[in-house]
């Protein structure tokens, strides 16, 4: 009888996920079809493996100014404790507040399509949030603090060698705090994320990176909490019109 390996299973993960997204970038010509794929690809990885609290779905985000990002290939959010997700006609609305991530996905990356994630990005954490008091048996607490919301990039190569070198960083560095981008992972390369105490960027080539991207990306969502509780009548006042 063959013999259980966590290190078979985590590795076949990982070997998994960079065969279908280079069977994409290979056989499909069209760039639309090839970009939803790849897309579809990381969906489901997050979809599959993050916690159930936790959903991943390409959508656009909404405030309760009625402001809207730009669509945004991977939003994790929660699914817990939030209160409304619009979907009409194949298009996915999330209120600002259910965000957890916002993620870029595209083939390969260069400076170009860093600034373009860094830009879809912004455009996600630059929509007003709300917080609500949280009512407890012994009266309430003080509405919760925003949570960070973290960005990223997505790809299966790089065109630049190496691929996660020195070009890559200062094209991370020319970012303005709306377009910070904290994870990337480049699936046939390696995987990076930003410390979030230090801010400095720390890279892992190598090895298999889809598979130490998700668990990255797990471990910093424990420690970023919950998102605040949602203002539903900041919403609601858009009945009127």
């Amino acid at each position: 009888m063959s013999e259980w390996s966590l290190a078979q299973l985590l590795a076949g993960l990982h070997d998994d996920i960079q065969q279908k997204l280079e069977t994409v970038r290979k056989s499909f010509g069209h760039p639309g079809t090839k970009g939803d794929a790849s897309e579809a690809v990381w969906l489901e990885l997050l979809q599959k493996y993050l916690p159930q609290r936790y959903q991943a779905a390409t959508a656009h985000v909404v405030d309760s100014e009625g402001n809207f990002s730009e669509q945004i290939d991977v939003v994790v959010f929660d699914r817990q404790y939030s209160p409304f997700i619009f979907n009409y006609q194949g298009q996915t609305i999330i209120p600002a507040e259910s965000v957890y991530a916002a993620f870029e996905a595209k083939q390969a990356i260069n400076a170009e399509l860093v600034r373009y994630a860094q830009n879809k990005v912004a455009s996600v954490r630059k929509l007003k949030r709300t917080s609500l008091p949280i009512p407890h048996a012994g009266g309430t607490f003080p509405p919760k603090l925003l949570i960070p919301i973290l960005g990223g990039i997505l790809a299966f190569e790089s065109d630049w060698s190496p691929a996660l070198g020195q070009p890559l960083a200062d094209a991370l560095a020319a970012a303005d705090d709306d377009g910070v981008l904290d994870f990337g992972c480049v699936a046939a390369h390696g995987y990076f994320f930003r410390d979030q105490q230090s801010g400095t960027i720390e890279t892992h080539i190598a090895g298999k990176p889809a598979t130490g991207f998700l668990f990255r990306l797990i471990s910093q969502l424990q420690f970023s909490g919950t998102v605040p509780m949602i203002d539903v009548q900041a919403y609601a006042r858009w009945l009127t019109i």
